[in-house]
């Protein structure tokens, strides 16, 4: 699942939707350091309820994303969506489809539920407007293998950004794609790749009650 899919049920408590979110942020500004279910259980009765409600959503997180990668669904989209990129991209039999193939599910995912409820991505950001990002770095930090740097100064950054809109329209997914391949050291997409997303929306579309369909 991707950050909307995650969180949107959850825009009324902050502290358990920024949890949602944090295994994505730190692969983004600490690759190195992980928070997994069995980081954060210990937390989930703390005194502190923003620290409870943290560890909460982070189990939701990894909880929702067990469950989601092993959906018929998501195994078929991913499989085909890579067997169309592979053969949409000259001379590309490396990681970059299989990998696109995986991610595009989710944020393609995403870009269907903003689409049906776009005042709930406006709630989404406003919740995260209410977190203390520092606070939360060190929280994260006390819960994950290591200190996770400069997560404080990237929760502005992401709803600053608030990229996830972008997710709506072709040219600017390909561009938030592109940022993608750059962080992960793989090729830029061409031009021509955004002539395949069309078809893989419809798809992802006429598939999302499956997707979002647990056991």
């Amino acid at each position: 699942m991707n950050y909307f899919a995650h969180g949107r049920l959850f825009t009324d408590d902050p502290y358990f939707l920024a949890g949602t979110a944090v295994p994505d942020w730190l692969n983004v500004v600490a690759r190195r350091v992980k928070v997994r279910s069995k980081h954060a259980r210990p937390f989930v009765d703390d005194p502190d309820l923003r620290v409870a409600a943290l560890a909460r959503g982070i189990e939701q997180h990894h909880a929702d994303d067990r469950w989601f990668h092993e959906t018929r669904a998501f195994a078929e989209l991913s499989w085909h969506f890579t067997a169309r990129i592979r053969d949409g991209l000259p001379a590309d039999d490396g990681l970059r489809p299989s990998f696109l193939g995986h991610i595009l599910v989710e944020i393609l995912l995403d870009a269907c539920l903003i689409d049906q409820a776009p005042a709930q991505l406006d709630a989404y950001y406003r919740a995260l407007a209410a977190v203390d990002g520092r606070w939360l770095e060190a929280a994260v930090g006390q819960m994950a293998t290591g200190h996770p740097e400069s997560l404080g100064d990237f929760i502005p950054l992401f709803i600053r950004e608030r990229f996830l809109w972008d997710y709506l329209d072709d040219g600017k997914l390909c561009y938030r794609l592109n940022q993608v391949m750059r962080r992960v050291g793989l090729a830029a997409l061409p031009d021509t790749f955004r002539s395949l997303l069309a078809d893989m929306r419809q798809m992802v579309q006429r598939s999302q009650h499956d997707l979002l369909s647990a056991g």
